[in-house]
């Protein structure tokens, strides 16, 4: 039996009264999720454990079966190693966002969706600003980049740019966690590469004209989230299982290969709402072909959140149902797969919040073995009454896989 899990992003929301009090997800059109629920089970997943930030590299961890707490790891390493860059020993990797700030105050975690010759220009111009040769800018995409520092301290407290809108950039300086020297001389090091990126970014010619044209610009890097290289058994050793993962997002890719998956590239996968939405389904389907599993991931919906845009939000989740689920849906059937698919999203990213939140997400499985319920429609609140109940962050793995 084939297994494929889908989850679309932040997908999951709140109630909208533009939205006649119904959430993003029950407002729009998704007949695909819907039959999908109709004919298979569903309940709801607690994918954040208490007392942890909702972040993805959580929720995506707990999806796939890692227990949070005890195989935790800050997303800038796992976004390292999709990038290719391997962490040796006293070397830590950060997130850094390219961010958009006006008058010092963070409007959004994202400078705009940046062509791969403009990430590529601006990586350059970062790295002529680097005050040593223990620290070095690498190109990811978009707006999302990796900072490398060698010799350096992971134990510093950093913000996520997303939990932070609106803040002012003054009030969020990068703290030592201790009383170590080496943290507090890792701390200013990147106060001071946050302060400097300000100037560079401002000399760059078609950064200067976005600003001009009131448009979404990069002003300011963001290095959060640091790490060392971790360390996870993988899904061939848990389950015997081979498997595959398709995401354009560099911490889905980074989780999958430490957990011993293949990176499955999607030529147009972007990150945003503009993404290759068919060669996804297309790709999982080839890779179901010859692997026993495939983690497909679609940032669309997450994206929408953070930006607050309802309309956006609504039209990715359509998107996903008619022309990623119904074109995989109608191959599966037609070619007769023996397969269980499960759809959620990892954490909720609400519109009117923009940002994570810790909270139950839906989840439907369907398929081989999944069994059916009363559940006609896939919403936030009609899977309630689903016969899977709510899942905790260690149970949906070895009910999906076993």
């Amino acid at each position: 039996m084939k297994r494929l899990i889908i989850v679309p992003d932040g997908m999951a929301d709140h109630p909208v009264a533009a939205l006649s009090n119904k959430t993003p997800l029950a407002y729009a059109r998704t007949p695909v999720m819907d039959r999908l629920a109709a004919e298979g089970s569903c309940g709801r997943f607690n994918t954040v454990p208490e007392g942890m930030e909702p972040g993805s590299e959580v929720a995506n961890m707990a999806i796939m079966g890692y227990e949070p707490d005890l195989y935790f790891c800050n997303r800038g390493p796992l976004e390292a190693a999709s990038m290719g860059v391997e962490l040796k020993p006293g070397e830590i990797a950060l997130r850094c966002n390219l961010i958009h700030t006006v008058n010092g105050r963070i409007l959004s975690h994202s400078g705009g969706d940046l062509e791969p010759e403009e990430a590529e220009e601006v990586i350059s111009a970062l790295n002529s600003m680097t005050e040593k040769g223990d620290v070095q800018f690498y190109q990811g995409v978009s707006y999302r980049h990796i900072l490398v520092l060698r010799h350096h301290n992971a134990r510093i407290q950093c913000f996520p740019p997303h939990n932070h809108l609106g803040s002012l950039t003054g009030e969020l300086k990068i703290l030592p966690q201790g009383e170590d020297p080496e943290e507090k001389e890792t701390a200013d090091l990147l106060n001071r590469l946050v302060a400097k990126s300000a100037g560079v970014l401002q000399g760059i010619p078609w950064i200067r004209e976005k600003a001009r044209k009131g448009e979404r610009f990069p002003g300011l890097i963001w290095p959060w989230a640091p790490g060392e290289s971790p360390a996870f058994p993988t899904l061939v050793e848990r389950t015997g299982l081979t498997g595959g993962v398709i995401s354009a997002v560099d911490l889905i890719k980074g989780l999958g290969i430490y957990a011993g998956l293949e990176v499955i590239p999607v030529d147009g996968a972007t990150g945003n709402s503009f993404t290759n939405y068919e060669g996804k389904a297309m790709a999982a389907l080839d890779a179901l072909r010859r692997l026993d599993f495939v983690y497909l991931h679609v940032e669309a919906p997450d994206e929408a959140g953070h930006d607050g845009d309802v309309e956006l939000k609504i039209k990715t989740i359509e998107d996903i149902d008619r022309r990623l689920l119904k074109p995989l849906i109608s191959e599966v059937e037609k070619t007769g797969m023996d397969i269980r698919i499960a759809l959620l999203p990892d954490h909720p990213t609400p519109v009117e919040v923009r940002t994570h939140i810790r909270e139950p997400v839906p989840v439907l499985i369907w398929g081989r073995g999944a069994g059916r319920d009363d559940v006609v429609e896939f919403s936030e609140e009609a899977v309630f009454s689903g016969r899977l109940g709510t899942f905790s962050p260690t149970s949906f793995f070895k009910d999906f896989f076993f």
